[in-house]
């Protein structure tokens, strides 16, 4: 066990070093939302529901960690296209734990985007400031897990050249069907259905649901948070996989 832990720690501070390599990047999946949450605030907070702080930061958080598929899963292709982890692997390095370092490498990102946007937020709107944006803050740990789980997945999948592409289907889902930028309510049902099971509007409305205070704990809390598990359970189930039989293909 304290073998396994000292690998991860050793991999995870390996990958700390080369995300701080890619300054552009960091400053991009921060700074780029927090931008979009500013001025959406002001040109938009007085037309819809939609844009006002108590949704908006919330909303922005999760959008914000679906750049996290895109950041995580470019590093996994670069380093396999490196031989990278071919060589590691060789060694007693489990599946597992590769990915387990990938994680504990982006949670930083997690917490300072979920620090920032909400410490801005509430700037803007102080009536966010309270017990509920601490409980959305820790809940927004749970959605960034999916998204983790997304990168190390797709990473896995895809080459350097073709996982921009399809990284950014992961960007668009939960910009689309996470209903934060527009009200559901005029869509077609089987639109609203789809939207409801696939992951994207349900982190969205657990980490809304967790700040602005559950009404109904079935719908604005459990339902939304046992899909979310769920999804990331089995996507980080089937990237342990392919990640494993991709490096002994190797």
């Amino acid at each position: 066990m304290k073998k396994s832990f000292s690998r991860i720690i050793t991999l995870t501070e390996r990958n700390v070093k080369e995300i701080v390599r890619d300054p552009l990047s960091l400053i991009f999946i921060i700074a780029l939302p927090l931008v979009m949450e500013i001025l959406f605030y002001y040109i938009f907070h007085n037309l819809t529901e939609q844009f006002r702080m108590k949704y908006l930061a919330p909303g922005i958080i999760v959008f914000s960690q679906s750049f996290i598929t895109l950041f995580i899963g470019m590093l996994i292709a670069t380093d396999r296209s490196t031989s990278f982890l071919t060589r590691l692997f060789v060694t007693k390095t489990r599946a597992s734990e590769f990915i387990l370092s990938y994680l504990f490498s982006v949670l930083p990102i997690v917490f300072t985007q979920g620090i920032l946007f909400y410490l801005v937020g509430g700037i803007i709107d102080v009536t966010l400031f309270g017990t509920g944006m601490l409980f959305s803050f820790l809940l927004s740990f749970v959605t960034s897990f999916l998204f983790i789980g997304f990168g190390i997945l797709l990473g896995s999948l895809c080459n350097e050249r073709s996982i921009g592409g399809v990284s950014s289907l992961i960007i668009a889902g939960q910009s689309v069907l996470s209903g934060m930028w527009f009200p559901t309510e005029g869509l077609n049902k089987n639109i609203i259905t789809a939207m409801s099971v696939l992951p994207f509007k349900n982190a969205t409305a657990l980490v809304q649901n967790a700040l602005n205070g559950i009404k109904d704990v079935w719908s604005d809390f459990a339902l939304p948070f046992i899909i979310i598990v769920a999804y990331t359970t089995v996507i980080f189930f089937i990237a342990i996989l392919i990640f494993k039989r991709k490096m002994k293909s190797r």
